[in-house]
């Protein structure tokens, strides 16, 4: 899930050095941080959170597979 995460967002911002994805795993979920440079939060937020909502589906259709939740979280 850490690659998918930062593929999309090293797509949608202007500093792709900066996109910094760190995976955490316990007993019940695998925590997805995302953390980007901040003038690109808008970019990967997007209005209403509908960037922020699309990444999130995206990676809960590929998580189908495991047994755990994945949770994306974008951080600052």
């Amino acid at each position: 899930m850490k690659e998918l995460v930062e593929v999309i967002a090293k797509s949608l911002v202007d500093y792709p050095d900066e996109v910094v994805v760190e995976e955490k795993e316990n007993d019940r979920a695998i925590v997805v941080e995302l953390r980007v440079a901040q003038s690109d939060m808008g970019k990967v937020i997007g209005k209403q959170g509908r960037i922020a909502k699309a990444i999130r589906s995206v990676v809960k259709a590929a998580s189908s597979q495991e047994e755990k939740k994945v949770v994306v979280e974008i951080l600052q």
